[in-house]
């Protein structure tokens, strides 16, 4: 569905992805793992149209249908179905996106007065009603507590069912053994190693990987 190919992107003389070759094929969620300044925001960003490469190109098998949801999104100043709604859709495909999420008991309230995980479920609907056939997630659940991490982890499975390829960063392996279909571990730009979740996580092939699952650092 999606192919990286020889992808640099430069920011200055730092190669934030150096020759990055990757496929994305449809099917589970893709989940981007690795250490912080691995790439694996610039990967989703890229991958989105948001950055060009320095060099390589990434190729897209059909229409690129896409949307993304950032780690912080932003909220506008309106009820939480008049966020949806600014995505150009109606009341009720507004209102049948916010059950998809759980958030239906929140329409009317205030977008800005949603705990996190409600603003981060509220985004995820926003970015279906885009219809994508690929959904980018940077860190979806990053400082949220346990109860929000399964609502939102609860969603992804949703959407996932629904045949929107999911490709998503964490920091979080226990996320990515529950939710990943693949796993692709970054390093310094560059793929380590990307496995089937089963594979990857019992018998990973790389020294970086194994490495990366003991908790060590790669350096």
């Amino acid at each position: 569905m999606i192919r990286f190919e020889e992808v640099t992107v430069s920011i200055g003389p730092v190669n934030v992805l150096d020759r990055l070759t990757l496929a994305i094929l449809p099917g589970a969620p893709t989940v981007l793992i690795g250490p912080n300044g691995a790439g694996k925001t610039t990967v989703l960003r890229a991958a989105m149209g948001l950055l060009q490469p320095t060099s390589g190109r990434i190729v897209w098998q059909g229409e690129p249908r896409r949307a993304i949801v950032f780690q912080r999104p932003t909220m506008l100043r309106r009820s939480a179905a008049a966020n949806v709604r600014y995505a150009s859709v109606g009341a009720d495909r507004a209102r049948e996106l916010l059950e998809v999420v759980g958030l239906a008991h929140a329409a009317d309230r205030p977008a800005r007065r949603l705990s996190s995980g409600e603003q981060q479920r509220l985004a995820l609907a926003r970015a279906l009603a885009r219809d994508p056939k690929v959904l980018f997630l940077d860190e979806p659940t990053a400082s949220l507590d346990p109860a929000s991490t399964k609502a939102i982890e609860d969603v992804i499975r949703a959407v996932s069912a629904r045949g929107i390829k999911v490709v998503m960063s964490t920091h979080d392996l226990g996320e990515a053994r529950r939710l990943a279909g693949e796993v692709v571990l970054l390093h310094r730009g560059r793929v380590v190693e990307a496995a089937a979740a089963p594979t990857f996580f019992d018998a990973p092939r790389t020294t970086e990987a194994r490495k990366f699952l003991a908790g060590e650092l790669l350096v």
